[in-house]
Parts: C-alpha cells; sequence; structure tokens
C-alpha cells in the first residue's frame, strides 16, 4: 500500500468537520435562526467566565477518564458497551460510601479515599460480571452489557425510592452527602476538584504508556487483531480479556464517583447521564490513537457545556449540540471508509524481485562466487 500524501491527510482530515458545521448550519437555518450565532452562543456559554471554563472541565473529567478506559477494551477487541452500567454502579458504590460512612471533619481525606477505591471497587464488579458473561459463558459483550446497563439503571430506580429515598425529597435524588464526604473545589471561582484532574492527567500518562511499552499491552493488542494467532503463540486471551475489562470498569468507577461526589452532592438514578455511550463515540472518532482523546473529550465538553445557552438566549433545543457531535462522528467513519478504499486503489504492487542464486560457502567462511 503506498503513502498517503500530506494533502489527502489533510482533506481526509478537515471534510467531516466541514461537512458537520454544514449540516448543523442547514438544520439550525431551517428552524429561521443564525448559525454564526448559535456558534456564539455555545463560546459563550463554555468560556465566558472562569465558572462556565470550570463546568466544561467538569464533564471533560470523567468522560475522558471513561474513554481512557474504553481505550483498553478496545485495543483487546472487545466492544464494552457496559460502560454505562459500569459508571453506574461506581457511582452507587461511592454513594453508599458517603451516606454511610461517617469520619470525623480532620479524616475528610481518608472519607474521599475510601469512597473513590469504593467506585473503582463497584465499576471493576459490573466489569467484571460482564467479562466473565463473555469468557467463561460465551455472551457477547454486548448483549451482556446492554443487559447489566438495564439492570443498574432499575437497581438505581429501586434505591432513592427505597432505601435512600430522602425524607420530605423525592424519588429523583437520594440525601445530599455531608461535607465531609464531597470532592472539595479549587476554589469558588474554580469549582473543579484538583484530585479529579490530577487522577485524569495521570490515567491520560499512565495507560497509554502501559498499553505501548508493556508485555500486558503488547498482549492486549495481540488478542485483539487475531485471538487465534495470539492463542497459538501463548498469550493468555481469557485473562487479558478479563484483565481489560477490570481496568476499563475501574476507570468508570472513578468517573461515575466524581458524578456524585462532587457533580451532585448525592446520587441520582441517572448518574452516568449518557457519558459512557458518549465515550464510545469518542473512541471510536479517536481510534487507537490515544493522544487525541484528552482534544476530543475537550472538544465535547466544550459543546456539551455551551449549548445550554442556547435554550436562555435563542429558545433552541440543547440536544442540537448532541446533533451536531452524532453527525461529526458518523461523518468521520464514513470518511474514514473513503480513505480506506482510497488507498487501497492508489495502492501499486510491488514486483518481486528475481530470484537469487543460493549463497554457498566454505568452511572457512569463505563465500564462494556462483
Amino acid at each position: 500500500m503506498c503513502k498517503q500524501s500530506p494533502i489527502w491527510q489533510i482533506v481526509f482530515g478537515v471534510l467531516p468537520v466541514f461537512l458537520a458545521v454544514l449540516i448543523a448550519a442547514m438544520l439550525v437555518i431551517a428552524v429561521d435562526r443564525d448559525p454564526v450565532e448559535v456558534v456564539t452562543n455555545i463560546w459563550e456559554g463554555a468560556f465566558r467566565n472562569t465558572k462556565s471554563f470550570a463546568g466544561v472541565l467538569n464533564f471533560w473529567i470523567p468522560l475522558t477518564l471513561v474513554c481512557v478506559g474504553l481505550t483498553v477494551t478496545f485495543r483487546s477487541g472487545l466492544w464494552n458497551i457496559g460502560i454505562e452500567g459500569q459508571i453506574l454502579i461506581g457511582a452507587m458504590f461511592a454513594s453508599w460510601g458517603a451516606l454511610y460512612i461517617q469520619l470525623p471533619e480532620a479524616l475528610a481525606p481518608l472519607q474521599i479515599a475510601i469512597e473513590i477505591a469504593l467506585g473503582i471497587l463497584g465499576g471493576m464488579l459490573w466489569a467484571g460480571i460482564a467479562g466473565a458473561l463473555k469468557v467463561w459463558l460465551g455472551v457477547h459483550e454486548i448483549f451482556g452489557g446492554m443487559a447489566l446497563n438495564s439492570i443498574a439503571s432499575v437497581w438505581g430506580i429501586y434505591l432513592i425510592s427505597g432505601p435512600w429515598y430522602p425524607e420530605g425529597g423525592s424519588a429523583q435524588q437520594s440525601a445530599p452527602f455531608s461535607k465531609v464526604a464531597l470532592l472539595p473545589g479549587i476554589s469558588d471561582d474554580w469549582p473543579v476538584s484538583l484530585l479529579a484532574l490530577v487522577l485524569t492527567v495521570m490515567a491520560l500518562i499512565i495507560v497509554p504508556l502501559i498499553l505501548n511499552r508493556t508485555r500486558w499491552g503488547l498482549q492486549l493488542k495481540a488478542t485483539g487483531k487475531n485471538q487465534r494467532s495470539a492463542l497459538l503463540l501463548g498469550v493468555p486471551i481469557n485473562t487479558v480479556a478479563m484483565s481489560s475489562f477490570l481496568v476499563c470498569g475501574g476507570l468508570a468507577g472513578i468517573a461515575g464517583a466524581y458524578r456524585t461526589l462532587f457533580t451532585y452532592g448525592s446520587f441520582r438514578p441517572l448518574a452516568s447521564g449518557g457519558i459512557g455511550f458518549l465515550g464510545l463515540l469518542v473512541v471510536l472518532l479517536a481510534s487507537t490513537r490515544t493522544l487525541w482523546i484528552p482534544v476530543i473529550t475537550f472538544l465535547f465538553a466544550a459543546i456539551l457545556s455551551g449549548s445550554t445557552r442556547l435554550r436562555v438566549a435563542m429558545q433552541l433545543d440543547a440536544s442540537l449540540a448532541q446533533v451536531l457531535q452524532s453527525t461529526l462522528v458518523l461523518l468521520f467513519l464514513l470518511v474514514g471508509g473513503l480513505r480506506q478504499r482510497f488507498e487501497a486503489r492508489s495502492a501499486t504492487p510491488v514486483e518481486p524481485e528475481a530470484a537469487q542464486p543460493p549463497v554457498q560457502t566454505r568452511a572457512g567462511g569463505e563465500v564462494i562466487a556462483p
């Protein structure tokens, strides 16, 4: 296959963005609105002040954690559709710690560490069930993941309508967590959890290094490319699959804990907020290029956070941003397929070299001329 020219690389990279913006502009014009005004309002909604920018970061943190985890399962060739349920179970476990473990204020760091550890445990537990269904019972991870997502959602509704039903409240969220149980923000002007931000940056650095520089990462890649070949090479594909699920579930559990311990300050049955499914789209868009994940997640977080201003300023539904994101992902996949076909047609077959006579040597290593 021939190497693609830089011009065509730029064309195939810019074309999906241009088409997605064009389609979104046509939708805005169809409802008699100005596309430039829409972009301006989204920008102001995301970056007009420090609190707006903090809102972008507060969505970027859990989305990025989820996407980093999904790169692990994608590397092993697994579609972890159950990521949404893993976020929710992680949120449940962390919420249990916030509601029932009451340490003194002097031990607030220990309280938060326990809650985050419980969130990791919950995410790993739910991911481990999906992995066990896949590895030992032969249930495809897509079907098993969707079933586990539904079970997690039903469980969350049961908790806030039963054991966690707040006194004098409604069946939409649990009682608010105590101040000791909440993740602290940097300041009033920067309501962002520094601990969660550090954990996210560490995940962005450590996970790609593990995937690209360790034996386990090589085993993940071999399993994802061809399970049969990996098995013949001695790769324990079942162990690799389970470990990828557990790592992804742990990161999803941190994301769920963050949503309850900082974003909401209480448990909600929809604490995941569709972040898992959005993360699947982001990883499809980034493919194996992990360095692009924080950039894409920041772009998506900015669009979603800024789109809340559309309802107030222009009487437009904020779902317009989701239409733009979904269209962008779809067009990237379509253009990616066109690029592969273009590369295949542009490839020139390599002519086999002329057969050379075998080289003969004497005992001392001297070459005998043919």
